[in-house]
């Protein structure tokens, strides 16, 4: 090889700020997600878009809500100090504010992250949220109006996450006309919820919504049976941790969701056809079309970027306009800007779902986003 044609790789980090247990069956996030952008990350290279391969590099650390702020900025300063240009992470709301403050303090590499909070934002943090912490309440209290609910009880989490979505989630129910007959705050891992249940079944609401990360309704199902009481429960984006293991699934059997995925959109349905040509498997879930989002988004910064530097690839993720998204319904598109650091075009983004009552395994499409049902 000449010297003229010796290239080093490109860096790229992947940040999980959530450590994943072992998944046993067919949903298996990491695998699903790192098979995902090396599927990219390999096309992008034959066909010429990038002249040098891209090396991924991945670090975890458990932040919150199960584990500490510390350790989720530590492995966001690896990644760092490894020489990526571009950070995939982090993922959890309470974590990334704190690490958007490291980016912009010492860190000074652009990220972009998956976690709901606009607090996120910022000049070198880039969002495309599998949720919004601002956005989601509407959705659910839409979704909620529109099945007929009036009275609704709340869940929320003693957490940022689970305040900001209830401040938004006020408003929602005033614009939707609904009544919030109960609020319960609950812990953010999983507890007894015998009492809690008790409560909200005392308040006589027609539905139950939760807010929050997720791990605190862990043992809502089994406590509403102790009570014969099985009334329509939905959540936002938490409902995706479902997928973490089947456990977290059958705690969530019956729940209308929140997600980004959608069998309905033709880029997402190629992106999967390409996916099972290559690895013999077909995941149809959020993470195989949103890995491919955050990846394409990635080699479009890295093609356009100069120099080939942490600031050139914030600058050319500025650039990124309009991009075909895999995610969301038919039509979602993605695009940043000066100053739009959020990267979803479109109400469509967001779709709800729902787990079968009886198998885990099985979820279908409930809808999307209507017009206000008071309006």
């Amino acid at each position: 090889m000449s010297v003229a044609a010796a290239q080093q790789p490109i860096k790229v980090g992947v940040l999980f700020d959530f450590v994943f247990p072992p998944a046993p069956d067919e949903w298996d996030f990491e695998r699903d997600f790192f098979d995902s952008i090396q599927l990219v990350f390999d096309d992008a290279e034959s066909s010429g878009l990038l002249d040098r391969p891209i090396e991924v590099v991945h670090r975890s650390g458990e932040g919150l809500p199960r584990g500490s702020i510390k350790s989720a900025i530590d492995a966001t300063r690896a990644l760092v100090d490894e020489g990526c240009l571009v950070v995939i992470g982090p993922m959890v709301s309470e974590n990334a504010i704190p690490i958007r403050e490291y980016l912009e303090r010492a860190g000074r590499t652009p990220a972009i992250s998956w976690c709901g909070s606009d607090d996120w934002l910022g000049k070198w943090s880039f969002g495309l949220s599998s949720g919004s912490l601002p956005d989601e309440p509407y959705v659910l209290a839409n979704l909620m109006a529109h099945d007929g609910h009036r009275n609704v009880a709340v869940l929320v989490e003693e957490s940022l996450i689970g305040e900001q979505y209830l401040g938004f989630f006020r408003r929602a129910a005033k614009v939707e006309g609904l009544t919030i007959v109960s609020e319960e705050r609950i812990p953010t891992t999983d507890h007894d919820m015998s009492a809690t249940a008790a409560r909200l079944h005392a308040a006589t609401p027609d539905a139950l919504v939760s807010l929050g990360f997720g791990f605190g309704v862990m043992r809502l199902n089994e406590s509403l049976a102790a009570l014969d009481w099985s009334p329509p429960r939905y959540t936002g984006t938490a409902w995706q941790d479902a997928f973490i293991s089947r456990s977290v699934r059958e705690a969530y059997l019956g729940w209308i969701g929140l997600d980004v995925f959608d069998e309905q959109n033709p880029v997402g349905a190629d992106f999967l056809d390409r996916f099972e040509r290559r690895y013999g498997r077909r995941p149809a879930y959020y993470t195989p079309g949103l890995s491919r989002d955050f990846a394409t988004i990635v080699v479009q910064a890295l093609a356009d970027a100069k120099p080939l530097s942490p600031r050139g690839v914030r600058d050319a993720l500025e650039r990124v306009k309009m991009l075909p998204a895999a995610s969301g319904a038919p039509g979602t598109r993605i695009s940043y800007g000066k100053w739009t650091r959020r990267g979803w075009m479109g109400t469509g983004y967001l779709v709800a779902r729902q787990f079968d009552d009886t198998d885990p395994m099985k979820t279908h499409l409930r809808g999307q986003l209507r017009e206000p049902k008071v309006w």
